[in-house]
Protein backbone atom coordinates (compact mmCIF):
# COMPACT_ATOMS: atom_id res chain seq x y z
CA UNK A 1 0.00 0.00 0.00
CA UNK A 2 2.99 2.43 1.44
CA UNK A 3 4.50 1.63 -2.60
CA UNK A 4 1.63 2.56 -4.67
CA UNK A 5 1.08 5.83 -2.33
CA UNK A 6 4.54 6.44 -3.25
CA UNK A 7 4.68 5.88 -6.38
CA UNK A 8 1.09 7.60 -7.11
CA UNK A 9 3.10 10.82 -5.73
CA UNK A 10 5.93 10.36 -7.74
CA UNK A 11 3.93 10.24 -11.12
CA UNK A 12 2.02 13.08 -10.20
CA UNK A 13 5.06 15.05 -8.83
CA UNK A 14 7.17 14.45 -12.19
CA UNK A 15 3.44 15.17 -13.88
CA UNK A 16 3.83 18.89 -12.61
CA UNK A 17 7.39 19.24 -12.90
CA UNK A 18 6.91 18.38 -16.90
CA UNK A 19 3.46 20.74 -16.85
CA UNK A 20 5.89 23.24 -15.27
CA UNK A 21 8.80 22.86 -18.05
CA UNK A 22 6.19 23.13 -20.79
CA UNK A 23 5.29 26.14 -19.07
CA UNK A 24 7.99 27.75 -18.76
CA UNK A 25 9.34 26.93 -22.01
CA UNK A 26 5.88 28.34 -23.72
CA UNK A 27 6.58 31.83 -22.19
CA UNK A 28 10.61 31.56 -23.08
CA UNK A 29 9.09 31.04 -26.38
CA UNK A 30 6.76 33.37 -26.74
CA UNK A 31 9.85 35.89 -24.94
CA UNK A 32 11.71 35.47 -27.97
CA UNK A 33 9.14 35.79 -30.57
CA UNK A 34 7.95 39.37 -29.32
CA UNK A 35 11.54 40.27 -28.72
CA UNK A 36 12.16 39.15 -32.35
CA UNK A 37 8.99 41.34 -33.39
CA UNK A 38 10.48 44.09 -31.58
CA UNK A 39 13.82 43.92 -32.83
CA UNK A 40 13.02 43.34 -36.94
CA UNK A 41 10.29 46.14 -36.66
CA UNK A 42 12.32 49.08 -34.96
CA UNK A 43 14.70 51.29 -36.40
CA UNK A 44 16.96 52.95 -34.32
CA UNK A 45 19.86 49.94 -34.03
CA UNK A 46 20.93 48.03 -37.39
CA UNK A 47 22.51 45.28 -35.59
CA UNK A 48 19.29 43.95 -33.94
CA UNK A 49 17.20 44.60 -36.98
CA UNK A 50 19.79 42.63 -39.18
CA UNK A 51 20.09 40.12 -36.55
CA UNK A 52 17.16 39.80 -34.10
CA UNK A 53 17.44 38.66 -30.91
CA UNK A 54 20.87 37.50 -31.48
CA UNK A 55 21.93 40.85 -31.65
CA UNK A 56 21.35 41.77 -28.50
CA UNK A 57 23.72 39.70 -27.17
CA UNK A 58 26.63 42.15 -27.98
CA UNK A 59 25.57 44.73 -25.36
CA UNK A 60 25.82 42.25 -22.76
CA UNK A 61 29.32 41.37 -24.07
CA UNK A 62 31.00 44.93 -24.24
CA UNK A 63 29.22 45.02 -20.44
CA UNK A 64 30.62 41.84 -19.19
CA UNK A 65 33.60 43.08 -20.86
CA UNK A 66 35.20 45.17 -18.55
CA UNK A 67 34.92 42.54 -16.14
CA UNK A 68 36.19 39.95 -17.63
CA UNK A 69 39.30 41.91 -18.94
CA UNK A 70 40.27 42.97 -15.58
CA UNK A 71 40.15 39.60 -13.56
CA UNK A 72 41.35 37.19 -16.55
CA UNK A 73 43.02 38.99 -19.76
CA UNK A 74 44.54 42.07 -18.33
CA UNK A 75 47.91 41.57 -17.87
CA UNK A 76 48.98 43.17 -14.22
CA UNK A 77 50.24 46.80 -15.20
CA UNK A 78 47.91 47.04 -18.31
CA UNK A 79 44.56 48.41 -16.68
CA UNK A 80 43.58 52.00 -16.42
CA UNK A 81 42.92 53.99 -14.36
CA UNK A 82 44.56 52.29 -11.61
CA UNK A 83 46.14 48.56 -13.09
CA UNK A 84 46.13 45.41 -10.79
CA UNK A 85 50.02 45.92 -9.45
CA UNK A 86 48.50 49.26 -7.99
CA UNK A 87 45.36 48.03 -6.73
CA UNK A 88 46.92 45.08 -5.04
CA UNK A 89 49.73 46.95 -3.50
CA UNK A 90 47.00 49.42 -1.70
CA UNK A 91 44.69 45.99 -0.51
CA UNK A 92 48.08 44.99 1.16
CA UNK A 93 48.86 47.95 2.66
CA UNK A 94 45.69 48.37 3.75
CA UNK A 95 44.86 45.00 5.01
CA UNK A 96 48.69 45.40 6.69
CA UNK A 97 49.81 42.56 4.97
CA UNK A 98 53.71 42.10 3.71
CA UNK A 99 54.28 43.96 0.25
CA UNK A 100 57.64 42.20 -0.59
CA UNK A 101 57.72 40.55 -3.79
CA UNK A 102 59.85 37.44 -5.11
CA UNK A 103 61.91 37.19 -8.68
CA UNK A 104 62.15 40.98 -9.55
CA UNK A 105 59.69 43.63 -10.44
CA UNK A 106 57.03 43.33 -12.77
CA UNK A 107 57.30 47.07 -13.84
CA UNK A 108 58.84 47.81 -17.01
CA UNK A 109 61.64 50.72 -16.38
CA UNK A 110 61.88 51.21 -20.06
CA UNK A 111 58.95 53.60 -20.82
CA UNK A 112 59.73 57.32 -21.02
CA UNK A 113 58.04 58.74 -18.03
CA UNK A 114 58.91 56.07 -15.78
CA UNK A 115 59.86 56.98 -12.13
CA UNK A 116 63.13 56.05 -10.50
CA UNK A 117 64.97 57.26 -7.63
CA UNK A 118 68.65 58.04 -7.43
CA UNK A 119 69.84 55.36 -4.31
CA UNK A 120 72.94 57.20 -2.10
CA UNK A 121 75.33 55.43 -2.05
CA UNK A 122 75.43 55.69 1.61
CA UNK A 123 72.01 55.50 2.57
CA UNK A 124 70.12 56.78 5.82
CA UNK A 125 69.96 54.33 9.10
CA UNK A 126 67.05 52.22 8.80
CA UNK A 127 66.52 53.53 12.22
CA UNK A 128 65.21 57.69 11.40
CA UNK A 129 61.38 58.30 12.09
CA UNK A 130 59.00 56.58 9.83
CA UNK A 131 57.32 59.81 9.28
CA UNK A 132 58.05 63.55 8.37
CA UNK A 133 58.32 66.22 11.14
CA UNK A 134 54.75 68.70 11.55
CA UNK A 135 54.47 71.50 9.25
CA UNK A 136 52.22 74.39 10.53
CA UNK A 137 49.84 75.25 8.14
CA UNK A 138 48.55 79.75 8.65
CA UNK A 139 51.04 80.22 11.17
CA UNK A 140 49.60 83.73 10.81
CA UNK A 141 45.94 82.82 11.36
CA UNK A 142 43.98 82.87 15.07
CA UNK A 143 44.22 79.28 14.79
CA UNK A 144 47.18 78.04 12.95
CA UNK A 145 46.77 74.00 12.26
CA UNK A 146 50.03 72.01 12.37
CA UNK A 147 49.51 68.81 10.64
CA UNK A 148 51.11 65.44 11.80
CA UNK A 149 51.23 63.49 8.79
CA UNK A 150 52.18 64.58 4.87
CA UNK A 151 49.52 61.97 3.16
CA UNK A 152 45.78 62.67 3.96
CA UNK A 153 43.02 62.01 2.57
CA UNK A 154 41.01 64.37 -0.25
CA UNK A 155 37.84 65.47 -0.94
CA UNK A 156 34.99 62.99 -0.86
CA UNK A 157 31.16 63.82 -0.18
CA UNK A 158 28.71 62.83 2.19
CA UNK A 159 26.18 61.52 -1.15
CA UNK A 160 29.26 60.51 -2.93
CA UNK A 161 30.04 58.19 -1.07
CA UNK A 162 27.79 56.23 1.80
CA UNK A 163 27.43 56.83 5.55
CA UNK A 164 29.53 53.88 6.40
CA UNK A 165 32.05 54.78 4.14
CA UNK A 166 32.57 58.45 5.50
CA UNK A 167 32.34 56.74 9.02
CA UNK A 168 35.55 54.20 8.03
CA UNK A 169 37.28 56.85 6.71
CA UNK A 170 36.85 59.81 9.60
CA UNK A 171 37.90 56.92 12.21
CA UNK A 172 40.60 55.43 10.23
CA UNK A 173 41.45 59.62 9.87
CA UNK A 174 41.63 59.77 13.11
CA UNK A 175 43.46 56.39 14.00
CA UNK A 176 46.21 57.31 11.77
CA UNK A 177 46.75 60.89 12.70
CA UNK A 178 45.95 62.48 8.92
CA UNK A 179 43.08 64.88 7.72
CA UNK A 180 40.22 64.15 6.07
CA UNK A 181 38.38 66.49 3.70
CA UNK A 182 34.69 66.88 3.46
CA UNK A 183 34.66 67.28 -0.17
CA UNK A 184 31.88 69.83 -1.41
CA UNK A 185 28.87 68.02 0.48
CA UNK A 186 28.68 69.84 3.59
CA UNK A 187 30.04 68.74 7.16
CA UNK A 188 27.81 65.38 8.15
CA UNK A 189 27.65 63.94 11.76
CA UNK A 190 29.63 61.32 10.30
CA UNK A 191 32.34 63.58 9.51
CA UNK A 192 32.49 64.86 13.27
CA UNK A 193 31.48 61.46 15.09
CA UNK A 194 35.31 59.91 15.35
CA UNK A 195 36.73 63.55 16.19
CA UNK A 196 39.38 63.66 13.11
CA UNK A 197 40.51 66.78 11.50
CA UNK A 198 38.64 67.58 8.92
CA UNK A 199 39.12 70.42 5.94
CA UNK A 200 35.77 71.78 5.47
CA UNK A 201 35.44 72.37 1.60
CA UNK A 202 33.17 75.44 0.02
CA UNK A 203 32.24 74.19 -3.33
CA UNK A 204 30.64 76.39 -6.26
CA UNK A 205 27.61 75.33 -4.36
CA UNK A 206 28.40 76.11 -0.98
CA UNK A 207 26.37 73.51 0.42
CA UNK A 208 25.50 73.77 3.88
CA UNK A 209 27.10 77.73 4.09
CA UNK A 210 24.91 78.84 1.33
CA UNK A 211 22.13 81.69 1.86
CA UNK A 212 18.74 81.58 0.20
CA UNK A 213 20.35 83.46 -3.14
CA UNK A 214 23.06 81.15 -3.58
CA UNK A 215 25.86 83.31 -1.75
CA UNK A 216 27.89 82.63 1.12
CA UNK A 217 26.28 82.66 4.49
CA UNK A 218 28.32 83.82 7.35
CA UNK A 219 26.66 83.03 9.89
CA UNK A 220 26.34 79.16 9.06
CA UNK A 221 30.19 79.25 8.39
CA UNK A 222 30.78 80.54 11.51
CA UNK A 223 28.75 77.40 12.58
CA UNK A 224 31.02 75.10 11.28
CA UNK A 225 34.18 77.11 12.37
CA UNK A 226 32.72 76.66 15.85
CA UNK A 227 33.91 72.97 15.53
CA UNK A 228 37.35 72.46 16.92
CA UNK A 229 37.52 69.78 14.65
CA UNK A 230 37.49 71.37 11.69
CA UNK A 231 40.94 72.93 10.93
CA UNK A 232 41.41 74.37 7.61
CA UNK A 233 38.65 75.64 5.14
CA UNK A 234 39.22 75.27 1.04
CA UNK A 235 37.72 76.72 -1.69
CA UNK A 236 37.04 74.25 -4.68
CA UNK A 237 38.01 76.14 -7.87
CA UNK A 238 37.84 72.88 -9.93
CA UNK A 239 38.37 69.39 -9.82
CA UNK A 240 40.22 67.06 -11.48
CA UNK A 241 38.24 64.97 -13.44
CA UNK A 242 35.99 67.77 -14.82
CA UNK A 243 37.94 71.67 -14.84
CA UNK A 244 35.50 74.05 -15.73
CA UNK A 245 32.07 71.79 -14.96
CA UNK A 246 30.01 71.72 -11.49
CA UNK A 247 29.58 68.83 -9.94
CA UNK A 248 26.15 66.57 -9.90
CA UNK A 249 24.93 64.21 -7.56
CA UNK A 250 22.21 62.01 -8.94
CA UNK A 251 18.40 62.57 -7.42
CA UNK A 252 18.48 59.12 -6.66
CA UNK A 253 21.29 59.81 -4.12
CA UNK A 254 19.53 63.00 -2.82
CA UNK A 255 18.66 61.13 0.53
CA UNK A 256 16.20 63.62 3.10
CA UNK A 257 19.06 63.27 5.38
CA UNK A 258 21.92 64.17 2.42
CA UNK A 259 19.30 67.03 0.99
CA UNK A 260 19.53 68.37 5.07
CA UNK A 261 22.78 68.91 5.35
CA UNK A 262 23.39 70.32 1.69
CA UNK A 263 20.52 72.51 1.54
CA UNK A 264 18.82 70.81 -1.31
CA UNK A 265 15.54 69.23 -2.28
CA UNK A 266 14.92 65.50 -1.67
CA UNK A 267 15.23 63.31 -4.41
CA UNK A 268 16.46 66.07 -7.40
CA UNK A 269 19.50 65.64 -9.31
CA UNK A 270 21.70 68.08 -7.31
CA UNK A 271 23.85 70.52 -9.35
CA UNK A 272 26.60 72.91 -8.32
CA UNK A 273 27.75 75.83 -11.01
CA UNK A 274 31.20 75.44 -13.08
CA UNK A 275 32.36 78.21 -10.31
CA UNK A 276 31.82 80.74 -7.73
CA UNK A 277 29.84 83.62 -9.08
CA UNK A 278 31.38 85.89 -7.00
CA UNK A 279 35.40 85.16 -7.96
CA UNK A 280 35.76 85.68 -11.45
CA UNK A 281 39.60 86.78 -11.01
CA UNK A 282 42.29 86.75 -8.63
CA UNK A 283 41.58 89.97 -7.06
CA UNK A 284 37.85 88.65 -5.87
CA UNK A 285 39.97 85.16 -5.53
CA UNK A 286 41.92 86.71 -2.72
CA UNK A 287 39.18 88.70 -1.39
CA UNK A 288 36.99 85.46 -0.67
CA UNK A 289 40.09 83.81 0.81
CA UNK A 290 40.51 86.75 3.27
CA UNK A 291 36.95 86.63 3.65
CA UNK A 292 36.28 83.15 4.75
CA UNK A 293 39.68 83.57 6.46
CA UNK A 294 38.41 86.48 8.42
CA UNK A 295 35.02 84.79 9.26
CA UNK A 296 36.51 81.82 10.41
CA UNK A 297 40.05 82.26 12.26
CA UNK A 298 41.11 79.49 10.77
CA UNK A 299 43.90 78.67 7.86
CA UNK A 300 41.92 78.79 4.15
CA UNK A 301 43.50 77.86 0.65
CA UNK A 302 41.63 76.65 -2.66
CA UNK A 303 41.66 73.69 -5.14
CA UNK A 304 42.13 74.15 -8.89
CA UNK A 305 43.29 72.25 -11.96
CA UNK A 306 45.76 74.41 -13.78
CA UNK A 307 45.10 75.03 -16.96
CA UNK A 308 46.29 78.04 -18.48
CA UNK A 309 49.58 78.70 -16.53
CA UNK A 310 49.68 82.84 -17.29
CA UNK A 311 47.16 83.18 -13.85
CA UNK A 312 49.65 82.35 -11.61
CA UNK A 313 51.92 85.17 -12.17
CA UNK A 314 48.48 87.22 -12.13
CA UNK A 315 47.49 85.80 -8.67
CA UNK A 316 51.78 86.39 -7.52
CA UNK A 317 52.06 89.69 -8.75
CA UNK A 318 48.33 90.69 -6.81
CA UNK A 319 49.74 89.21 -3.56
CA UNK A 320 52.60 91.18 -3.92
CA UNK A 321 50.79 94.02 -4.03
CA UNK A 322 48.41 93.30 -1.21
CA UNK A 323 51.41 91.82 0.80
CA UNK A 324 52.21 88.56 2.18
CA UNK A 325 49.18 88.58 4.66
CA UNK A 326 47.01 88.20 1.66
CA UNK A 327 48.32 85.01 0.50
CA UNK A 328 46.21 81.48 0.57
CA UNK A 329 47.28 79.70 2.95
CA UNK A 330 48.24 76.80 0.79
CA UNK A 331 46.82 75.82 -2.31
CA UNK A 332 45.61 72.26 -3.29
CA UNK A 333 46.92 71.07 -7.16
CA UNK A 334 44.70 68.77 -8.52
CA UNK A 335 45.66 66.78 -11.57
CA UNK A 336 43.66 66.62 -14.85
CA UNK A 337 43.69 62.70 -14.11
CA UNK A 338 42.20 62.99 -10.64
CA UNK A 339 38.92 61.04 -9.90
CA UNK A 340 35.14 61.60 -9.49
CA UNK A 341 31.80 59.64 -9.47
CA UNK A 342 31.30 60.55 -13.16
CA UNK A 343 32.43 63.29 -15.16
CA UNK A 344 32.03 63.57 -18.83
CA UNK A 345 34.61 61.68 -20.78
CA UNK A 346 35.32 65.07 -23.16
CA UNK A 347 36.73 66.91 -20.33
CA UNK A 348 38.29 63.39 -18.41
CA UNK A 349 40.32 63.05 -21.68
CA UNK A 350 41.02 66.18 -22.45
CA UNK A 351 41.20 69.16 -20.08
CA UNK A 352 43.38 70.27 -17.85
CA UNK A 353 47.30 69.46 -17.41
CA UNK A 354 48.62 66.22 -15.40
CA UNK A 355 50.33 66.63 -12.03
CA UNK A 356 53.33 65.72 -13.68
CA UNK A 357 53.74 69.41 -15.21
CA UNK A 358 51.32 71.00 -12.88
CA UNK A 359 53.06 70.83 -9.44
CA UNK A 360 56.41 71.59 -10.33
CA UNK A 361 54.43 74.53 -12.27
CA UNK A 362 53.16 75.71 -9.08
CA UNK A 363 56.13 74.90 -7.05
CA UNK A 364 58.29 76.77 -9.16
CA UNK A 365 56.29 79.92 -9.55
CA UNK A 366 55.74 80.57 -5.55
CA UNK A 367 59.27 79.83 -5.36
CA UNK A 368 60.14 82.67 -8.44
CA UNK A 369 58.16 85.27 -6.52
CA UNK A 370 59.45 84.75 -3.28
CA UNK A 371 55.75 83.05 -1.90
CA UNK A 372 57.03 79.52 -1.34
CA UNK A 373 57.66 79.68 2.24
CA UNK A 374 54.56 81.39 2.54
CA UNK A 375 51.80 79.48 0.91
CA UNK A 376 51.89 75.05 1.74
CA UNK A 377 51.55 73.07 -1.22
CA UNK A 378 49.41 69.86 -1.18
CA UNK A 379 49.16 67.84 -4.40
CA UNK A 380 45.98 65.39 -5.12
CA UNK A 381 45.50 62.98 -8.20
CA UNK A 382 45.79 59.46 -8.65
CA UNK A 383 48.83 59.40 -6.37
CA UNK A 384 48.04 56.06 -4.48
CA UNK A 385 51.31 54.15 -4.25
CA UNK A 386 54.89 55.41 -2.05
CA UNK A 387 56.57 55.81 -5.47
CA UNK A 388 54.27 58.40 -6.67
CA UNK A 389 53.84 60.27 -3.31
CA UNK A 390 57.55 60.57 -3.03
CA UNK A 391 57.69 61.78 -6.59
CA UNK A 392 55.69 64.13 -5.06
CA UNK A 393 57.66 65.36 -2.61
CA UNK A 394 60.72 65.75 -5.05
CA UNK A 395 58.72 68.05 -6.77
CA UNK A 396 58.17 70.35 -3.28
CA UNK A 397 54.64 69.58 -2.47
CA UNK A 398 54.38 69.74 1.30
CA UNK A 399 51.34 67.23 1.32
CA UNK A 400 49.59 64.35 -1.02
CA UNK A 401 45.69 64.22 -0.82
CA UNK A 402 44.74 60.46 -2.31
CA UNK A 403 40.98 59.81 -2.49
CA UNK A 404 40.95 56.83 -4.56
CA UNK A 405 43.66 55.27 -3.07
CA UNK A 406 41.42 55.36 0.57
CA UNK A 407 38.31 54.19 -1.59
CA UNK A 408 40.59 51.06 -2.72
CA UNK A 409 41.48 50.17 1.19
CA UNK A 410 37.59 50.37 2.01
CA UNK A 411 37.53 47.49 -0.67
CA UNK A 412 36.36 48.73 -3.91
CA UNK A 413 37.12 46.67 -6.73
CA UNK A 414 36.87 49.30 -9.59
CA UNK A 415 33.55 48.01 -10.69
CA UNK A 416 33.21 51.62 -12.14
CA UNK A 417 29.18 52.16 -11.16
CA UNK A 418 30.09 55.15 -8.68
CA UNK A 419 27.46 57.32 -9.86
CA UNK A 420 24.91 54.45 -10.49
CA UNK A 421 24.22 53.80 -6.90
CA UNK A 422 25.06 50.30 -7.28
CA UNK A 423 28.60 50.01 -5.99
CA UNK A 424 28.83 46.01 -5.00
CA UNK A 425 31.32 47.21 -2.25
CA UNK A 426 28.69 49.64 -0.66
CA UNK A 427 31.11 52.76 -0.71
CA UNK A 428 29.34 55.19 -3.26
CA UNK A 429 25.59 53.64 -2.96
CA UNK A 430 22.96 54.54 -0.51
CA UNK A 431 21.18 51.13 -0.53
CA UNK A 432 21.41 49.73 2.22
CA UNK A 433 21.47 46.32 1.41
CA UNK A 434 25.31 47.00 -0.47
CA UNK A 435 26.03 49.47 2.46
CA UNK A 436 25.80 46.18 4.87
CA UNK A 437 28.95 44.47 3.57
CA UNK A 438 30.92 47.48 4.34
CA UNK A 439 32.02 47.18 8.13
CA UNK A 440 33.25 50.89 8.95
CA UNK A 441 35.22 49.46 12.16
CA UNK A 442 36.85 46.80 10.00
CA UNK A 443 37.30 49.08 7.33
CA UNK A 444 38.58 52.08 9.46
CA UNK A 445 41.55 49.99 10.87
CA UNK A 446 42.04 49.40 6.71
CA UNK A 447 42.60 53.21 6.51
CA UNK A 448 44.80 53.34 9.45
CA UNK A 449 46.78 51.10 7.79
CA UNK A 450 47.09 52.49 4.67
CA UNK A 451 48.07 55.44 5.91
CA UNK A 452 50.79 54.11 8.07
CA UNK A 453 52.09 51.40 5.62
CA UNK A 454 52.12 54.29 2.94
CA UNK A 455 53.83 56.30 5.77
CA UNK A 456 56.48 53.73 6.03
CA UNK A 457 57.62 52.99 2.86
CA UNK A 458 57.81 56.24 1.37
CA UNK A 459 60.33 56.77 4.57
CA UNK A 460 62.22 53.67 3.17
CA UNK A 461 62.48 55.74 -0.13
CA UNK A 462 64.06 58.64 0.89
CA UNK A 463 66.32 56.36 3.59
CA UNK A 464 67.66 54.92 0.38
CA UNK A 465 67.89 58.08 -1.28
CA UNK A 466 70.16 59.40 1.35
CA UNK A 467 67.52 61.56 3.67
CA UNK A 468 66.22 60.53 7.22
CA UNK A 469 63.13 62.63 6.86
CA UNK A 470 60.62 61.93 3.66
CA UNK A 471 60.45 65.86 3.53
CA UNK A 472 63.71 66.00 2.91
CA UNK A 473 63.52 64.21 -0.22
CA UNK A 474 64.51 66.87 -3.58
CA UNK A 475 64.41 66.66 -7.14
CA UNK A 476 67.90 65.49 -7.55
CA UNK A 477 66.64 62.55 -5.61
CA UNK A 478 64.43 61.63 -8.45
CA UNK A 479 64.72 60.56 -11.95
CA UNK A 480 62.92 60.08 -15.16
CA UNK A 481 63.48 57.76 -18.41
CA UNK A 482 63.34 60.27 -21.11
CA UNK A 483 64.34 58.09 -23.92
CA UNK A 484 65.90 54.52 -24.17
CA UNK A 485 69.20 53.77 -21.53
CA UNK A 486 68.87 57.45 -20.67
CA UNK A 487 67.02 58.98 -17.34
CA UNK A 488 67.00 62.88 -16.14
CA UNK A 489 67.18 64.40 -13.18
CA UNK A 490 63.68 66.30 -11.79
CA UNK A 491 66.47 69.04 -11.39
CA UNK A 492 67.41 68.69 -15.20
CA UNK A 493 63.80 67.61 -16.90
CA UNK A 494 62.02 70.50 -14.76
CA UNK A 495 62.49 74.22 -15.42
CA UNK A 496 64.69 75.56 -12.24
CA UNK A 497 62.87 78.58 -10.67
CA UNK A 498 64.88 81.88 -11.04
CA UNK A 499 65.77 83.85 -7.86
CA UNK A 500 62.83 85.83 -6.36
CA UNK A 501 61.58 88.59 -7.62
CA UNK A 502 61.61 90.35 -4.65
CA UNK A 503 61.46 89.25 -0.94
CA UNK A 504 58.12 90.40 0.97
CA UNK A 505 57.52 90.71 4.72
CA UNK A 506 57.14 88.06 6.80
CA UNK A 507 53.54 88.07 7.88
Amino acid sequence: MASLALSSFVTTFLAVMAALFVFAVGIGVLLLVVLYVIDVTQTQHAIRRNFPVIGRLRYRFEHLGVFFRQYFFAMDREEMPFDRAQRSWVYRAAKNLDNTQPFGSTRDLRPAGTILFANATFPALDSAPMNAEPLVIGPACPQPYSASSFFNISAMSYGAISRPAVLALAKGARLAGCWLNTGEGGLSPYHLESGADLIFQIGTAKYGVCDAQGGLDEAKLREVAAYPQVRLFEIKLSQGAKPGKGGILPGVKVTPEIAAIRGIPVGQDSRSPNRHPEIGDVTELLDFVARVRAVTGKPTGFKQVIGDPGWLDQLCREIQRRGLASAPDFITVDSADGGTGAAPMTLLDYVGLPLQESLPLVVDKLQEYGLRPRVRVIASGKLITAGEVAWALCVGADFINSARGFLFALGCIQSLQCDKNTCPAGITTHNPRLQKGLDPTDKAERVRHYVENMRREVAIIAHACGVADPRQLRREHCRIVVGPGHSASLDELYRRAPAPVRSLETA
